[in-house]
């Protein structure tokens, strides 16, 4: 199954992205099929490839949340926008804590 996410590049303390399509079982670091787009969150930059996105979208590739949200938000796609699920450090450590 084919995925549309979030590839982190850039230089520490000042992360971009590419917006990639790669298989769901792929590092997200890894091996990508194309390049799509690219996001800059400190300059609210966004490139996208909307006809190439739309295309693999009709062939069944599925985006991931933060990606779903923010082409609902550049207008490649209409919807509701999905809420994100954030792992952090802390609540990990606290749910393992739990356990014992």
């Amino acid at each position: 199954m084919l995925v549309i996410r979030f590839n982190r590049v850039g230089r520490k303390n000042h992360v971009q992205y590419r917006i990639v399509v790669q298989e769901k079982s792929k590092a997200p670091g890894g091996r990508h099929i194309k390049i799509v787009g690219s996001y800059d969150p400190h300059l609210k930059v966004v490139t996208l490839k909307k006809e190439e996105i739309e295309t693999f979208l009709k062939n069944g590739a599925q985006p991931s949340d933060s990606v779903y949200n923010l082409l609902v938000r550049e207008g490649v796609i209409k919807g509701e926008k999905r809420k994100v699920k954030v792992k952090h450090k802390e609540t990990e450590e606290e749910s393992k804590e739990e356990e014992k």
